[in-house]
């Protein structure tokens, strides 16, 4: 007969935080915000690792690691347009993603290793990037809103006129009613 004995440790588990989904203009950056917590202090060899995944669900892409340091990919579509933006102390390891491109629709996943908290969430954010607001779309909304605007101050400038009327018909009335006495 074999005994086998097991000691168990407490499994700890990190919590990944996310948006779930974001919308970007098409040409800007955004940050995209990463947040965690862990049960264990922050280790010195603390590792994130952001991927993407594009909407035809072809294969996951790196896009960002840290370990000790920042590591920028070095080929693929984010070399050149990624940059840490996080602080490990304060439990952010947001990254931000420069001049969006429709080709950037996809779920960035964000994943924390804190040694010994190794298991856990995975952050996952859906990115949208539309296009620019066309002129015309913001013409019209000015339009309407500059219009909206105008009636207000009309409407209020003719009960303003109208209550101011009305007042001084009644001081002329009484003035009119004292003479008369």
């Amino acid at each position: 007969v074999v005994t086998v004995h097991r000691s168990l440790w407490p499994v700890a588990a990190i919590e990944v935080y996310t948006s779930k989904e974001v919308d970007a203009v098409n040409g800007t950056n955004l940050r995209l915000k990463c947040t965690f917590s862990s049960s264990s202090p922050i280790s010195p060899l603390l590792s994130v690792t952001w991927n993407f995944q594009p909407e035809d669900l072809s294969s996951h892409e790196p896009v960002f690691y840290y370990l000790k340091e920042p590591y920028m990919p070095s080929a693929g579509r984010f070399k050149g347009r990624v940059t840490w933006d996080g602080n490990i102390e304060r439990y952010d390891v947001s990254i931000i993603i420069w001049n969006l491109q429709p080709t950037d629709n996809g779920t960035f996943t964000c994943q924390v290793k804190n040694p010994r908290d190794i298991d856990g969430t995975i952050g996952e954010v859906r990115l949208r990037v539309v296009q620019k607001v066309n002129f015309s779309e913001i013409h019209f909304l000015a339009i309407a809103i500059g219009s909206a605007c105008g009636l207000m101050i009309i409407v209020v400038t003719v009960v303003i006129i109208c209550r101011h009327h009305r007042k001084k018909q009644q001081e002329r009335t009484i003035e009119v009613a004292d003479t008369e006495l």
